[in-house]
Parts: C-alpha cells; sequence; structure tokens
C-alpha cells in the first residue's frame, strides 16, 4: 500500500509543472495584449493631439479677432502644411509684416503626424512647407500685385473674416477634425463627435 502512494505522488508531481511550450504561449498572449493596448493608448494620444491643435487654432484666431476689432488693427493667417503664422498689415509701408514681440500669435507647428488641408470657396488651396517670404521694403524693383505676399486667411478690424474650411488631419490614418469659418468671424468645428 505505502508503494501505491508513492506512485501517486509522482504523478502528481509531473502533472503540477507547467512545460516550456506552455510557458511560451502564455507569453505570446501576453506579449500581444499590451501590444494591442499600447497601440491604442498611441491611437487615443494622436486623438488627443487633433482635438488640442484644431482648439488652439480657433482660441487663437478668436484672440486676433478681438485684437482686431478692439485696436482697429488688420491681421491674417498664413497655413503651411503643418504649420500657421499670424501676420498684420502695416497702413503706413502698405504691406504685411511679422508680429514683433507677440508670443501668442507667433509661429506655431503641428505635431510631426498632423498636417492642414485648407479650402476656400470650396476649392482646395496648396499649401507649402514653409512660411512665404515677406516683401523687402528696402528692394524698389516694383513688385507686382501678382507676386506680392499675402496671408490665406483675413481678419479685419471690422469683425469679417475670409470664410474658410481648415481641415486638420492625421497622416497615417487620414482622421480628420473639420473647422469652418464664416465671414462674420464665427467658427465652429464641424464633426467634433469623430473624435473621442
Amino acid at each position: 500500500m505505502a508503494t501505491l502512494v508513492i506512485g501517486n505522488l509522482k504523478n502528481n508531481r509531473s502533472n503540477a509543472g507547467f512545460t516550456l511550450v506552455e510557458i511560451l504561449v502564455v507569453l505570446v498572449i501576453i506579449g500581444t495584449i499590451l501590444s494591442i493596448g499600447l497601440m491604442s493608448f498611441n491611437l487615443a494620444d494622436n486623438d488627443r493631439d487633433l482635438k488640442t491643435e484644431s482648439r488652439r487654432f480657433m482660441a487663437l484666431s478668436e484672440v486676433a479677432l478681438d485684437e482686431a476689432t478692439m485696436q482697429g488693427r488688420e491681421f491674417g493667417i498664413e497655413l503651411m502644411s503643418r504649420g500657421y503664422r499670424f501676420v498684420e498689415f502695416d497702413a503706413f509701408a502698405g504691406r504685411w509684416a511679422e508680429l514683433p514681440g507677440d508670443d501668442t500669435l507667433r509661429l506655431r507647428g503641428l505635431p510631426e503626424e498632423l498636417a492642414f488641408d485648407l479650402y476656400l470657396e470650396d476649392k482646395r488651396i496648396p499649401l507649402d512647407d514653409d512660411p512665404a517670404p515677406f516683401e523687402d521694403p528696402d528692394e524698389n524693383s516694383g513688385v507686382s500685385a501678382n507676386n506680392s505676399y499675402g496671408p490665406h486667411l483675413l481678419i479685419f478690424s471690422s469683425g469679417d473674416t475670409t470664410p474658410f474650411e481648415l481641415h486638420i488631419y492625421r497622416d497615417f490614418d487620414d482622421i480628420r477634425v473639420v473647422m469652418r469659418g464664416d465671414a462674420l468671424g464665427t467658427m465652429e468645428i464641424i464633426n467634433p463627435d469623430d473624435i473621442q
């Protein structure tokens, strides 16, 4: 009878452990679940970037509109494929210029994976990668109106603005936030429910 107990004890010990194959399968399953979780976390972060950048653009545009109407200034917004800058019309010089020392309305860049598409009057406007150069006030060559600098969007001291539709999107999956502005300076996000 003692031998029988020892024999059963040996069988239970050999069945109690895990084989190397079982451990490897569990590790593969855990690794897969973790990688899916990390990918979801990264997409949520990117969605946050889309929301943040669209809200920042709208907030800064509203600041420029407020300054234009309160101070009687004319502003413009130049859009690049991955950034934007605010400019001001210098009435004395008759040209557009940067806003010196204005940290709020400074040149802004988008995070690496985000980009802009601009539509004016339902036509897609090609955007450059870099800001356009301003007219050189010292150059007396008489720059033609076709070659002179001009921003894409205008913000007038009357409160009127250029009507536009601006898409901010992610390169790799083309998820977009669409912003629209009308001639009266009202701006809105068209598809806020698309972004969680």
